[in-house]
C-alpha cells in the first residue's frame, strides 16, 4: 500500500490511540484509588497498644475511604518483620505500616536491618504519641522521684530495671533516665512490660518505664508505685502524676510514637489524600476518646514532620546507645 498523507495521518492517530490505551489503566487507578481493601500491617501482636491504635485508625479510615482497612499483625524481631514486609511491598497504595519508635528510631541504631528507614518508606502522617510511666517497687518505700534517687544513691549495689525486651523503647528510656541520674543499673529484659510485675512487686526489679494503661491500675492496686510520667505535660489519665521534667529532668522524653507509612515510591496523590484523611479522623471526638483510653494523644501533621521525627528521634536514641554502650543480639 503506497504511503500517502492520509495513511500518515491514520498511523499517527492509531499510535496516539494505542499510547492512550496503554496509559489509561495507570491513570484510572490513580483517579479511582482506592478500588479495593487496604492492608495495614501492625508489626506487633494482637492485643497490644500498637494493635489497638491501628484498629481505631483503620475503622475511621475505612469509613472515610469507603473501603475496608484490614489489620495484618506481623509480630517478631522487635517490629522489624512487619516493617520489612511493607518496605518490600509494591507502592500501589494498598499496603501500609503502623510504624513506631521501635521500628524506625531505635532498631536502626542497634543493628543491621533488612530495610533503610530513610530510603525504603514513604512518610504519610504522625498518628499519636503515648507516655511511659516511671514505676518503682513498693519495697523501696518511696513516694517521689527525689526520694527514689536518694534511696538509689545510698545503695552499694546497682539498681535492676526491667523493660519489654532488649532494644525496646522502654529499654532505652530506662537507660536514658539512668544516665541522666548517674545511677549504676542492670537491665533485665522481659517479653512484655507487664510480665515483670511480680518481680517489681517483690523487689527483684527496682524500677521500670512502661505504658500508662497498665501501670496506673497496678499502682492504684499497690503492686507498683508510679512516681512520674515521661511526657512533656501531665496526662489527663493521671493529672496528679508529675512529669519527669517537673522532677528536674529537663527535656526528658519518655514517650512512644506511632505513624502511618507506606513503601518507597508511593504516589504523591495517594500520600496527600491519606494525609488529609488522617488529619481529619484524628480530630474525631470518638477516636480521641478511644485513644485516651489507650493513654495516647493524637498528633497528625505533614509527611515532612514525620520525616523529621524519625531523623531526630533516631539521633537522640543513638546518643543514649553510645553513652550506655548498649548492644543487642543480632
Amino acid at each position: 500500500m503506497p504511503f500517502t498523507p492520509h495513511r500518515a495521518r491514520w498511523l499517527r492517530a492509531s499510535g496516539l490511540a494505542l499510547l492512550a490505551a496503554l496509559l489509561a489503566p495507570a491513570h484510572a487507578q490513580n483517579a479511582t484509588w482506592p478500588e479495593r481493601p487496604l492492608r495495614l500491617i501492625v508489626p506487633f501482636g494482637a492485643g497490644g497498644s500498637t494493635d489497638a491504635l491501628a484498629r481505631v485508625v483503620g475503622e475511621k479510615l475505612s469509613s472515610a475511604l469507603k473501603q475496608p482497612v484490614v489489620i495484618d499483625n506481623r509480630a517478631g524481631a522487635a517490629g522489624s518483620i512487619g516493617a520489612q514486609a511493607v518496605a518490600k511491598a509494591a507502592p500501589d497504595g494498598y499496603t501500609f505500616l503502623l510504624a513506631t519508635s521501635s521500628t524506625h528510631a531505635v532498631l536502626p541504631q542497634l543493628r543491621a536491618l533488612p530495610y533503610d528507614v530513610q530510603r525504603d518508606f514513604t512518610a504519610i502522617a504522625r498518628i499519636a504519641t503515648a507516655p511511659n510511666v516511671l514505676v518503682v517497687s513498693p519495697a523501696l518505700k518511696v513516694t517521689t522521684v527525689a526520694e527514689f534517687l536518694q534511696a538509689a544513691r545510698a545503695r552499694s549495689a546497682p539498681l535492676n530495671y526491667s523493660s519489654s525486651g532488649n532494644g525496646s523503647v522502654t529499654h532505652l528510656i530506662g537507660a536514658d533516665f539512668a544516665q541522666r541520674a548517674k545511677l549504676p543499673t542492670t537491665h533485665i529484659p522481659y517479653k512484655t512490660g507487664i510480665q515483670a510485675l511480680p518481680d517489681l512487686n517483690g523487689g527483684q526489679i527496682d524500677f521500670a518505664f512502661d505504658s500508662i494503661v497498665w501501670t496506673l491500675p497496678q499502682s492504684q492496686a499497690g503492686k507498683v508505685k508510679a512516681l512520674a510520667i515521661g511526657s512533656a505535660q501531665r496526662s489527663p489519665l493521671a493529672p496528679d502524676l508529675p512529669t519527669l521534667r517537673e522532677a528536674g529532668f529537663e527535656g526528658f522524653d519518655g514517650t512512644t510514637w506511632f505513624a502511618l507509612m507506606g513503601p518507597a515510591g508511593l504516589d504523591a496523590k495517594v500520600v496527600g489524600e491519606l494525609n488529609r484523611h488522617i488529619n481529619t479522623v484524628l480530630r474525631d471526638p470518638d477516636l480521641r476518646a478511644q485513644f485516651e483510653r489507650q493513654g495516647a494523644e493524637p498528633l497528625g501533621g505533614s509527611p515532612r514532620e514525620l520525616e523529621r521525627l524519625v531523623q531526630e528521634d533516631g539521633q537522640r536514641w543513638a546518643a543514649v546507645i553510645k553513652a550506655g554502650n548498649i548492644k543487642i543480639d543480632q
